[in-house]
């Protein structure tokens, strides 16, 4: 546990001077979310506990013993033809006390024109962004975890391409008898390794999260309250033009408003409507602010909805959220327990923290 510590206090300290804290950065396609139920509770939570390890992705703190040879599977219809895929392996290892997982988020844009700087035609091309992973976990006395995620993300655009390394370190505390779980996760600390065709380095989207998770004891319900990029207070880019243009207000962006302080947070919310159905529903402040257009009727912008239907072997999970006034996007997922599908003797038992 000490050592864990130390590792995400240097970590933090690094990214403190090696990390954006505003403007551009590349891989940016690794904020979006990779699962229904992630996608459901708002697109950022790292405190919700399940056995669904598509949520360790995003917090390798999640990964417990019971996803061991669990396989996720999701498919995305997102917007503008762009295909998205994600899987997840996860593996215990009893001898070395370690929860294990391996992942891969693909994007794929489709085929692409590809002309020069006068408009001659050169052929298509296939863009692609896709980034691997490999988390561990471990447990420390009864109420505490942790984990660590190492990445290796690759950008394909063309002629165009660049790689990169990064880490997420995430400390869980989840207090069983109360139903309460807390999170902090520093994501995406690492840097390029190779850059398109040599131009000057970019940031990685560094991300400090830090979430609560309440399930009543009395009621079906459980809540989340999480806030993302909590390393930087103004989330906005405040773009004159564009505000003059579209009835927003400049002088409003320029003073210290509780708005500011709001866009940080992702509220969730489950319904365990049996012991095999859940219910999810999110709210996102910042994607709400950031999507919305002064002079025009928005919609559900923010909002995202989603429900899962557990079946012991198998979970089923769908998700839908909303990022312009009159369209969505929606997300499928398949949890599959493979020891139990195919009998893989004595890891066909379920193991539990």
């Amino acid at each position: 546990m000490k050592f864990s510590v130390l590792i995400l206090s240097v970590l933090l300290n690094v990214s403190a001077f090696s990390q954006t804290l505003g403007g551009n950065s590349v891989f940016n396609f690794l904020k979006l979310s990779n699962t229904p139920q992630l996608s459901a509770l708002g697109g950022v939570n790292v405190s919700n506990i399940s056995n669904d390890i598509g949520m360790s992705f995003n917090n390798p703190a999640l990964l417990t013993p019971s996803m061991h040879s669990q396989m996720n599977a999701v498919f995305n219809s997102f917007y503008g033809g762009i295909k998205v895929y994600h899987l997840s392996l996860g593996y215990r290892n009893e001898k070395l006390n370690t929860n294990f997982s391996w992942g891969l988020n693909y994007f794929g844009y489709g085929n692409t024109l590809q002309t020069d700087a006068s408009g001659n035609e050169l052929g298509n091309f296939r863009p692609v962004d896709w980034v691997m992973h490999l988390s561990a976990s471990r447990k420390y006395l009864e109420k505490w975890k942790y984990g660590l995620t190492m990445k290796f993300i690759n950008s394909n655009y063309g002629q165009f391409r660049s790689s990169g390394i990064a880490a997420d370190v995430g400390l869980l505390f989840h207090d069983t008898a109360n139903l309460f779980s807390a999170s902090i996760v520093a994501k995406n600390m690492g840097t390029e390794l190779k850059r398109y065709n040599g131009s000057s380095a970019d940031d990685l989207p560094f991300d400090l999260q830090i979430g609560f998770t309440k399930r009543l004891a009395n009621a079906p319900f459980g809540f989340s309250l999480t806030a993302q990029r909590i390393h930087q207070f103004d989330l906005l880019y405040n773009d004159t033009l564009f505000n003059n243009e579209n009835g927003f207000d400049n002088a409003s962006q320029k003073k210290f408003t509780l708005d500011k302080l709001i866009n940080h947070l992702i509220i969730g919310a489950t319904i365990y409507a049996s012991d095999r159905v859940e219910v999810q529903a999110g709210y996102n402040f910042l994607r709400r602010k950031e999507l919305n257009i002064g002079n025009l009727p928005n919609g559900l912008n923010g909002f995202s909805i989603g429900a899962g239907v557990l079946l012991g072997k198998l979970q089923v999970r769908y998700a839908r959220a909303y990022y312009q006034s009159n369209t969505a996007f929606n997300q499928f997922g398949l949890n599959i327990q493979l020891n139990q599908y195919f009998g893989l003797g004595k890891f066909g038992k379920r193991i539990g923290w």
